[in-house]
């Protein structure tokens, strides 16, 4: 039986190898269906795995690094983000300040700089918009041109070691935080084995991977009463991506009003430093013009947002999201903070789950839902008996079905499939009495 058993294990092992291998390194995003078949047989592998090495945590965690270091040598497949953390760093390594102006800017004849090209620039899916990507990002986009300045590759491999080191830092937080609450160590294959994170963060090269290692960072250093430490990690969450900034109304009864301003004070000096390089009179108003665009143009898998949009279709015979775009992010802002004054339960493990929570609200009013941005979601899941997440990161990948064609159209269906099977899956979680603690 111990034999057949073993069998069947090195099976799911290899068989998980090769579906990696092949997402990463035949496919690509317009081929829906057999992307969508190979990332369901991951996904079924992934609970069987769980089942499998229930106690046996060095075990997991050694397959889900060797599954990164699989997809680590991968050009990023299923996103073109990775032209423009190129063209970023191309300008920081040259000395031009990213934020100032659009790509279309330097095409034209006079603004020409050498390595920034039409063969680039046709490859970038923001050509007519400021880069959003805060300083210590261009800090890695920067180093990474600049030891490959001629060679798009090379530079991607270099920034996705930077996500594969920082997810083996984020499993070793997730370890630390788990004894640190008293959690089953076990619960480390939620995100170490978990596909949609392996493939979308160092596969893809998204650095929600870098932002989520800061983020865990930060709570386990706020967990071991570092609070100056805690605050640094913060503001290197938030100068990699702007999300962290939707959690920090859950610190100040966690830190007490007088340490907040302390720890609030250090996070705006810190991040103040980061950006002081990129500084310029029109830098601010670009940065937030881009993510003003974010919120009032672009559209992509969204949930409720789509509701509201054919409400405005039949109301008034156009796409309201100029309008209701930055409403629906302004009741998301609001209701976090309602939630911050008024929760009762204000304990390092509660913080994790409520950033959850914060999480849910924003993805589930905006406009637009990338599939790497549940990986976030999938890091917290462990923190609280609530798994549906892990059935939205088995979902979500539905989405690429808008790449298969040319003229690039999304399937409501599909998203329709996803959007219901979450709130199903979580009643029935709630029936079953799995969200007690």
């Amino acid at each position: 039986m111990n034999l057949l058993k073993n069998i069947l294990l090195w099976a799911l092992i290899i068989s998980s190898f090769l579906g990696y291998y092949f997402i990463m390194y035949e496919l690509s995003r317009n081929q829906f269906y057999p992307l969508i078949g190979i990332i369901v047989g991951l996904f079924i592998i992934y609970w069987l795995l769980h089942n499998f090495w229930d106690e046996k945590v060095l075990l997991i965690i050694g397959l889900g690094v060797l599954f990164r270091l699989l997809v680590l040598f991968a050009f990023p497949n299923l996103s073109d983000d990775v032209f423009r953390f190129v063209w970023d760093g191309r300008l920081n390594v040259i000395g031009e300040n990213p934020f100032l102006h659009m790509p279309s800017w330097y095409l034209e004849s006079k603004n020409k700089i050498l390595g920034l090209n039409h063969e680039l620039y046709s490859q970038l899916n923001s050509n007519e918009y400021y880069t959003v990507y805060p300083p210590i990002l261009q800090y890695i986009f920067a180093s990474s041109v600049w030891l490959f300045p001629n060679d798009i590759y090379s530079s991607a491999i270099v920034m996705k070691c930077f996500i594969f080191l920082a997810e083996c830092g984020s499993i070793a937080i997730l370890l630390k935080l788990f004894k640190q609450f008293t959690i089953n160590a076990k619960y480390i294959a939620i995100y170490a084995l978990n596909p949609l994170v392996i493939i979308e963060l160092t596969g893809n090269a998204h650095f929600e991977g870098l932002m989520i290692f800061f983020l865990l960072l930060t709570v386990w250093l706020l967990a071991k009463k570092k609070i100056i430490l805690s605050a640094v990690a913060m503001s290197f969450a938030i100068c990699t991506k702007l999300l962290p900034l939707m959690f920090l109304p859950f610190l100040i009864k966690r830190l007490g009003l007088k340490t907040s301003v302390l720890y609030f004070g250090s996070i705006a000096l810190l991040t103040s430093l980061f950006f002081a390089p990129f500084f310029y009179e029109e830098i601010f108003l670009n940065f937030f013009q881009s993510i003003d665009l974010y919120f009032r143009k672009f559209e992509f898998n969204a949930s409720i947002f789509y509701i509201v949009r054919w409400l405005g279709f039949c109301a008034k015979g156009w796409n309201i999201i100029q309008t209701v775009g930055p409403v629906m992010s302004i009741i998301v802002a609001f209701i976090i903070l309602f939630i911050a004054f008024r929760e009762k339960i204000v304990t390092t493990k509660s913080l994790l789950q409520k950033m959850s929570i914060a999480l849910l609200l924003y993805f589930g009013m905006a406009t637009i839902i990338h599939p790497w941005y549940v990986t976030t979601l999938v890091a917290f899941t462990a923190f609280w008996k609530w798994r549906f997440p892990l059935v939205w990161s088995l979902l979500i990948p539905l989405s690429y079905f808008a790449y298969s064609h040319s003229n690039y159209y999304e399937n409501l269906w599909l998203i329709a499939i996803e959007y219901l099977a979450i709130p199903i899956f979580a009643f029935y979680e709630w029936k079953k009495g799995w969200h007690e603690e």
